[in-house]
């Protein structure tokens, strides 16, 4: 009798197991974590073209392109401001299950996240008084300046690289208003930004780029392991082949930097 009760407390634990395995391996699944929870959170920063506000609304390319695929996986798309240079703390803290904004394939992310094939290209480019420009046409003569760049960027490692002076901020946004405030003298953005951010007819018309540092690929990071990213590089692919991927770049001028075919 003892051995049967045995027997059959063994094959119960033996199926508590396998179930207990099962619930395991679809948990390992983020894309069916997401569907689980509706929502696929995506974390921003105040980044036009790619992600910013109007009207209340996160708009800009990649904004439009995540709700585009957070519709794909049946979802609701949620926005969350990080700190960039905490991106990858939220990542693995499931605060956010998603950067997709406009980031630097930089050899930290991509040994730290799970990445999307590259879709855009970009460059990390030095933004300056328009009535400076002319006193700085190399990299030497850039090395006495102060530079705003935002932390944890690539435009943070371009300065370090370069053995610039630097002070980090939140936001690339606002290592332009440092420089258009007289504080720094210079900033090291996205190349993207800089054309939808200075110059004439924007908020900062007396500012332009002079100089690019670097060039660079952006893509969405995800959890080390993820399969959220193999869904985000198939939905590309789909968006390139129906013409919804070129005609949203073109919305936010980003089409001649567009990667995927």
């Amino acid at each position: 009798m003892k051995r049967t009760v045995a027997m059959i407390l063994m094959t119960a634990m033996t199926v508590l197991t396998v179930a207990g395995c099962g619930k395991a391996g679809k948990a390992d699944s983020d894309v069916s974590y997401i569907k689980e929870k509706g929502t696929l959170v995506v974390g921003i920063t105040d980044f036009a073209p790619m992600d910013y506000q109007e009207g209340g609304e996160w708009v800009g390319f990649d904004a439009d392109i995540a709700r585009k695929v957070a519709a794909d996986l049946g979802v609701e798309v949620q926005f969350v401001e990080i700190d960039w240079d905490n991106k990858i703390l939220e990542l693995n803290n499931k605060s956010i299950d998603c950067v997709w904004n406009g980031m630097t394939l930089t050899d930290e992310v991509k040994n730290s996240m799970n990445c999307s094939k590259p879709y855009c290209n970009n460059a990390q480019t030095v933004v300056i008084s328009q009535d400076q420009a002319g006193n700085y046409p190399d990299t030497e003569s850039l090395k006495g300046l102060s530079f705003a760049v935002e932390a944890g960027s690539a435009g943070e490692a371009a300065a370090e690289e370069n053995g610039f002076t630097y002070t980090s901020l939140l936001s690339q946004a606002d290592t332009l208003m440092e420089v258009q405030a007289g504080t720094s003298d210079a900033a090291i953005i996205d190349l993207l930004m800089a054309g939808a951010m200075i110059g004439e007819g924007t908020s900062y018309p007396t500012l332009t780029h002079i100089l690019d540092l670097t060039t660079e690929e952006y893509g969405v990071g995800c959890r080390k392991e993820s399969d959220l990213a193999a869904f985000i590089d198939e939905s590309f692919s789909k968006y390139a082949g129906d013409g919804s991927l070129m005609e949203i770049a073109t919305k936010y001028g980003v089409q001649d930097s567009i990667i995927v075919k």
